[in-house]
């Protein structure tokens, strides 16, 4: 099986050893030196710290001591004492990250988490046609909120590692649990695959090891996912095409999502946002909103899903209105396994 070091291994932080500074602002190391270090080094900075407990003391230090731009040209390096071994360095910001959350650390080194699915409906017939996979954790010691896991992982530099363990333990529990021409939506970050072709092969084998149809899965970009780089989405959104697989742009209506985007990306399938969805039978303006979708995808030929359902009257009304999938609460929430039909 491939593996990439930024997305299958996080570096150990010795208990005990050394820490090495390097900048090469010379105002950064001299004002360094005053504040923790005695060091006749031109451009690193070397102390050793007796506990994990020590290390981010000193951590603190620094980061209580500098701004976020200074914080930003150092970067860190550690080892056991002897000095046979070195972590990889990282930024200060993304080594004091991973220092103050351990238990967060934890839980992405040992996948503590899971996806609960939560089913997706044909608003004709109120046939369950998928799911989408959302991250719940799994281990009561080491509870957490998956946009509060993921920001963590971005300031660490972690999101790589982090986005690709999620993706590929929701396709192995949509294996496990869901039949084939049955739909799985995946989150995904854009931002976290730099390369297509090289941090997507472990997606591509894990559907293959499963003996998953490709058609069956649906990748979506994460509704917190600033689109800033467009060519490189359309780069992964062809990744993902030339597989076999859908995509699918969250948030449509609001942020980032704009017509504009769903011209210049025309993905498979398009997520209506709840904000947009929400009380829609009762707003004129959210109504016109919806029109103006409903239009454009079908010139396009983009499949929309309303998001946040919620109320029995934006179901019908989204149904009234020509769009031909719905999710939310009315329908049902995230569980751990699928549910047979819809009760409504």
């Amino acid at each position: 099986m491939f593996t990439c070091s930024k997305c299958n291994v996080i570096p150990d932080i010795p208990s005990s050893g050394y820490l090495e500074i390097v900048t090469a602002v010379p105002q950064l190391r001299q004002s360094l030196n005053e504040l923790i270090f005695q060091s006749e080094s031109l451009n690193s900075l070397t102390v050793s710290y007796e506990n994990s407990e020590s290390l981010l003391e000193i951590c603190h230090r620094i980061s209580s001591h500098f701004n976020d731009a200074a914080k930003q040209m150092f970067f860190c390096g550690t080892g056991t004492v002897d000095g046979i071994k070195r972590s990889s360095v990282l930024s200060f910001p993304q080594f004091y990250s991973r220092l103050k959350h351990p238990d967060f650390i934890e839980v992405m080194r040992n996948s503590l988490f899971t996806s609960h699915m939560q089913p997706i409906i044909t608003l004709d017939n109120n046939d369950i046609t998928g799911y989408e996979f959302l991250m719940r954790p799994t281990n009561e010691r080491y509870p957490f909120y998956p946009n509060e896991l993921f920001d963590m992982a971005r300031q660490s530099g972690l999101q790589a590692f982090l986005d690709s363990a999620a993706r590929i333990a929701s396709i192995k529990i949509s294996a496990s649990h869901l039949s084939k021409g049955v739909k799985r939506f995946i989150n995904f970050l854009p931002s976290s695959i730099y390369d297509p072709a090289h941090c997507l092969r472990t997606t591509f084998q894990t559907v293959e090891a499963y003996n998953l149809d490709p058609r069956d899965l649906v990748f979506e970009v994460v509704e917190t996912e600033k689109i800033d780089e467009v060519d490189h989405l359309k780069q992964i959104f062809r990744s993902y095409q030339q597989e076999g697989m859908k995509m699918a742009l969250d948030d449509v209506g609001t942020g980032y999502a704009t017509k504009e985007m769903l011209l210049q990306l025309k993905p498979d399938y398009a997520k209506i946002d709840r904000s947009v969805i929400s009380h829609c039978d009762q707003d004129s303006e959210k109504q016109e909103k919806l029109i103006e979708m409903i239009y454009l995808s079908k010139e396009e030929g983009i499949t929309l899903l309303a998001e946040g359902i919620e109320r029995k009257e934006e179901a019908d009304f989204c149904r009234q209105m020509g769009i031909p999938l719905g999710q939310g609460y009315y329908f049902g929430r995230p569980a751990e396994r699928p549910i047979d039909s819809i009760q409504v």
